[in-house]
């Protein structure tokens, strides 16, 4: 396992659309997943050791992001051949455990992904309303074990001041996390 982090925010950035399906049986895209002050996009999936330590943190800043009118979407791509409790099945049953409050997606062809620059497990990407990116940080102090009970909300934070005024904090710190699993070219 190789643990990465992801680039600072190219401030501005437009989301890149997407159709994909979710774990509820449904189809999900950038427009039925984008709340009315933002959108927070999330690289998950579910063997990672990183998206472990922060899960619950992020299920919880989710429902109270909504709360702000920022929605929230999980998107698995890894390569389920080579890594199958990633698979679609599992995803659905992950999901269910866990009851996610967001749509968690499958990108099967790893397109979204490579559209959105991901490099990682966790890695997130905060939006604005009008769909310009403002925040690629971390969720928090956690790594590959949960951070302290009274760590800093990072995400939560910038996400709440995104969706007042539009514009992420200037200093971000990078999320760390395990590598996107590609399939071979």
């Amino acid at each position: 396992m190789v643990a990465l982090n992801p680039p600072v925010c190219d401030f501005g950035q437009p989301a890149v659309d997407f159709d994909l399906p979710g774990t509820d049986g449904r189809r999900h895209t950038l427009a039925s997943c984008r709340g009315p002050n933002g959108l927070l996009v999330v690289f998950i999936c579910n063997h990672c050791p990183f998206v472990k330590a922060v899960i619950d943190r992020l299920i919880r800043d989710c429902r109270e992001l909504a709360g702000h009118g920022i929605g929230c979407v999980a998107i698995m791509s890894n390569n389920v051949a080579d890594y199958p409790e990633d698979a679609p099945e599992r995803m659905r049953d992950w999901a269910n455990e866990l009851g996610f409050p967001f749509p968690y997606l499958y990108d099967e062809n790893q397109a979204v992904a490579r559209a959105y620059g991901a490099v990682c497990t966790p890695d997130f990407f905060g939006y604005n309303s009008r769909l310009e990116l403002q925040y690629r940080g971390r969720l928090d102090a956690s790594g590959r074990q949960p951070g302290p009970p009274d760590a800093r909300r990072e995400l939560f934070e910038a996400m709440r001041d995104i969706a007042a005024s539009g514009r992420g904090p200037s200093e971000q710190l990078a999320s760390i996390g395990c590598s996107i699993k590609w399939k071979d070219a």
